[in-house]
């Protein structure tokens, strides 16, 4: 698992929400106090490599810079990586306005989480993490092809062709691999020249 605390590194696969769509929360609490109230929730719950990554620049000690909480952000998202029982695991939020909220949803979302163990549920707290599972990239349309991007639509359309003979499910294939191909075909038509 790559992550670097800053820049912002969001994790593959997590949708993500236009400006419009934020909002502010109703959550109390310091600025700062967030980054170590996440740290402190992870600690708790036996992660390890733990990389807390945001737009906001932070210092040789993981802190930000004083000035941090008075900018305005752009992209306040927050995506936490950990490691968890060995296997690579990612988080991230970017519901609400300022990096700080979106830490504090992480925050009680670890701690409701950490709770589910808490009262006897080990296979439940296990069973919900699966889904925070880090992805790898998924692939572009222009890999599954097997063109340079910008390629016309006619060579689209040959490369399509020659590689449903081996994809399609009636000639060896899978639904599934056919499924990716067309989706890819489409996507690269998109930008066809």
């Amino acid at each position: 698992m790559t992550a670097e605390s800053y820049p912002l590194h969001w994790p593959p696969g997590w949708p993500r929400l236009a400006w419009g769509q934020r909002g502010k929360s109703r959550f109390n609490g310091q600025t700062f106090n967030q980054i170590k109230e996440l740290q402190r929730e992870l600690r708790l719950l036996g992660a390890g490599n733990v990389v807390i990554s945001s737009n906001v620049p932070v210092r040789q000690d993981g802190l930000p810079y004083a000035d941090a909480a008075k900018r305005r952000y752009d992209d306040p998202g927050v995506a936490v990586y950990f490691t968890l029982t060995g296997k690579p695991l990612a988080m991230a939020r970017d519901r609400y306005w300022t990096p700080w909220e979106n830490m504090r949803s992480l925050v009680l979302a670890i701690e409701a989480i950490r709770s589910i163990e808490r009262h006897g549920g080990s296979t439940m707290m296990e069973r919900a993490f699966s889904g925070f599972t880090a992805l790898p990239a998924p692939k572009s349309c222009w890999e599954i092809l097997g063109l340079s991007p910008g390629a016309t639509a006619q060579a689209i359309e040959a490369q399509f062709r020659a590689k449903a003979k081996t994809t399609h499910p009636d000639l060896g294939g899978s639904d599934a691999a056919m499924a990716e191909l067309i989706a890819a075909r489409n996507d690269a038509l998109k930008g066809a020249k």
